[in-house]
């Protein structure tokens, strides 16, 4: 039994399939089966039934699959204690985030981040806030960034960025020539939603009491989706408004308050209030420290002066 054999082995039980696991794990069908075969002929039982395309782990192969997740977690940590050791950070660093952040947020974060610390290998895991959390949670991922606010005793939650939610309009729509718009006002044209996420979750609580004159003309996956159907003129949308600089810049969209509601967006970085941080993550938490700082100084200085 070797780590590679495990990790074979934990695919196929997720995955269900011996030749999607093979290609999570980069080899073909006939050598995942050959590394099955070895892992039962050394235990001396059968881990896995296999009722045509379906493959199920048996009470021995559930077993096995809880210890393999344990033993890789345990490679991984001694790997990880040992490069902790040199003085600069190295080895591997795994952030959680949503798509909109990876976008709009952390590219630049990420570009910094290399510069200094070019021996560390940057792993993103992709999803909604609230799965970023769980994995954070449970410590597959170093560091999140989730949508705030965040309620958990295990988590250390220290906020970085924040961000007015205001309604995105194409610059050919009538609201366009506007500088601020009722809620009201907003319900009387076709809307673009996000089919979910904490932007969803505002504009639903937002429109509720007009929800029989509210018309959701498309429901979308992605920030960058909802931005190009409302330059096209389909519908208008709220939306963070760092996400909307280039098409305003360009001259293609218009941003525009809301009246008698005050709108925002805050993230957060969370990580295990529990556990040391590995010297990888503790470089990227102080830089995110360290920008958000700076960026907060910079709102601060733009609001006096134009006081």
């Amino acid at each position: 039994m070797d780590f590679d054999q495990l990790t074979t082995f934990i695919e196929v039980v997720k995955l269900g399939n011996f030749s999607r696991a093979g290609q999570k794990v980069f080899r073909s069908q006939s050598a995942v089966s050959a590394q099955i075969r070895q892992l039962e002929q050394e235990y001396g039982l059968r881990l896995l039934d296999r009722s045509g395309k379906s493959v199920r782990p048996t009470p021995a192969g559930q077993v096995l699959f809880e210890y393999a997740n344990q033993l890789l977690a345990l490679r991984n940590e001694s790997l990880r204690a040992v490069v902790d050791q040199g003085e600069t950070p190295r080895g591997a660093l795994v952030i959680g985030a949503n798509e909109a952040t990876c976008l709009y947020v952390l590219p630049e974060v990420f570009a910094q981040y290399s510069k200094l610390y070019p021996g560390v290998q940057i792993s993103v895991y992709r999803n909604f806030s609230r799965k970023i959390i769980e994995r954070v949670e449970e410590g597959s991922i170093d560091v999140g960034i989730a949508t705030l606010p965040v309620k958990s005793p295990s988590l250390k939650v220290e906020p970085i960025y924040r961000d007015r939610l205001m309604l995105m309009v194409s610059s050919k729509s009538p609201l366009a020539r506007y500088d601020k718009v009722t809620i009201a006002q907003i319900a009387e044209h076709p809307l673009i939603f996000p089919k979910t996420g904490y932007t969803r979750q505002t504009l639903d609580k937002l429109f509720r009491s007009l929800n029989s004159h509210v018309h959701i003309t498309m429901e979308l996956p992605s920030v960058g989706m909802i931005k190009s159907f409302v330059v096209a003129g389909v519908g208008v949308s709220l939306i963070s408004s760092s996400f909307a600089h280039d098409e305003v810049s360009a001259g293609h969209a218009k941003l525009i308050d809301i009246a008698d509601v005050d709108l925002w967006r805050e993230l957060g970085i969370i990580y295990r209030a529990d556990r040391t941080l590995p010297r990888s993550a503790t470089a990227f938490v102080e830089l995110i420290r360290q920008r958000s700082a700076g960026i907060t100084g910079k709102k601060t200085k733009t609001a006096t002066h134009k006081s």
